[in-house]
C-alpha cells in the first residue's frame, strides 16, 4: 500500500513561517473532529520551525528546520497513549479525540511535537492535515503546509515504502535525530545545514584573493577537495567533529579542531 511522506530541503526555507501560519489557519479554532478538534488560538506550533546558526566572524550562516510530528513508524506515545494513539495504514499518527481526552502524553514526544490543548483536555499535534487528504474535494492533494510553502522547501510523496527507500537513497534524505526514533515518516535534505558544521576560509596570493586555487582538508577517517570561489573563499561543510588539517597547493595552512560548533579558519597567503 501506498504511504503518506513530507521531504523538508533545509537549504530552501527562509523562515517565511507560511507554513505555521497556513496550518494555524487551518486548525486553529477550526473544529474537524472526528480527526482533530481546534487548535487554541495562542501557544501551539504543530509546524514549529527551528533556528540555528552556525560560524563566526562574516563567515557565518543560519538554518532553518520546518519541524511537525515525524509520524514515526513506532511512536513512542503509542506506549504512553495505548488505545488513543493509533497508525494509519498509509503512516499517518493520529489521536483518538474521545478516548484521549484528559491524558497529557506531551512529555511521551522525544522530538516535542505533542501539544497540550487546556480548554479541550487534549494531547495535539500535526496529522498531515488528515481530514483534507481523505476529502477527494480537496484538489492540491496535499497538507496546507505543503501546498503554501512559496520556495518549494516543503513536498508531499504518496508512494510505496520500497519506492521511497530508493528516494532515501537517490535524493541523499536524512532522518532527524535518526538516533531517537527511527523510521519516520518526515524525512529531510540538506539536514548537515541545521546538524553538522563547516570549517571555512579564504586564500591569498600578493595579498589579492586567489581563485581556482585546490584546497583539501583531511581528517582522520576523511578527505575533502574543492575549489577556491572568485573571492578566494572555501567552505568544507557537513562535518563531523574531530582535528583536520588544511593545505593549499601542497602547502598546510592550518590544523583546525571542529567540536561542536562551525569554524572560520582565516585568511591564508599562498
Amino acid at each position: 500500500m501506498k504511504e503518506k511522506y513530507m521531504i523538508i530541503d533545509v537549504a530552501k526555507c527562509h523562515d517565511c513561517n507560511n507554513c505555521f501560519i497556513a496550518c494555524q489557519d487551518e486548525h486553529a479554532e477550526n473544529d474537524w473532529a472526528p480527526y482533530q478538534a481546534a487548535m487554541p488560538r495562542h501557544g501551539h506550533r504543530w509546524m514549529d520551525i527551528l533556528r540555528h546558526e552556525r560560524g563566526q566572524n562574516d563567515r557565518i550562516d543560519t538554518a532553518f528546520l520546518p519541524k511537525p510530528c515525524l509520524q514515526c513508524e513506532n511512536p513512542p506515545p503509542c506506549a504512553a497513549g495505548g488505545d488513543f494513539v493509533g497508525v494509519r495504514e498509509d503512516g499517518i499518527v493520529i489521536f483518538d479525540l474521545e478516548a484521549g481526552r484528559g491524558r497529557d502524553i506531551t512529555a511521551s514526544c522525544p522530538y516535542g511535537a505533542i501539544w497540550w490543548n487546556e480548554e479541550e483536555q487534549l494531547s495535539q499535534k500535526c496529522d498531515f492535515c488528515a481530514h483534507l487528504l481523505d476529502d477527494p474535494a480537496w484538489e492540491p492533494g496535499v497538507p496546507r503546509c505543503v501546498h503554501t510553502c512559496p520556495t518549494g522547501a516543503l513536498t508531499f510523496v504518496v508512494e510505496e515504502p520500497v519506492a521511497f527507500a530508493r528516494r532515501i537513497q537517490a535524493e541523499g534524505l536524512a532522518p532527524y535525530k535518526e538516533e531517537i526514533v527511527p523510521k519516520p515518516h518526515v524525512w529531510y535534505k540538506n539536514l548537515h545545514r541545521f546538524t553538522k558544521n563547516f570549517v571555512a576560509g579564504q586564500v591569498l596570493k600578493g595579498g589579492d584573493v586567489a581563485s581556482g586555487v585546490t584546497v583539501v582538508l583531511r581528517g582522520a577517517d576523511s578527505t575533502a577537495e574543492l575549489v577556491s570561489d572568485m573571492f578566494g573563499e572555501f567552505r568544507f561543510d557537513g562535518l563531523s567533529d574531530g582535528e583536520y588539517t588544511l593545505t593549499a597547493e601542497g602547502k598546510e595552512l592550518t590544523e583546525v579542531t571542529v567540536l561542536g560548533a562551525s569554524v572560520d579558519a582565516g585568511d591564508f597567503e599562498i
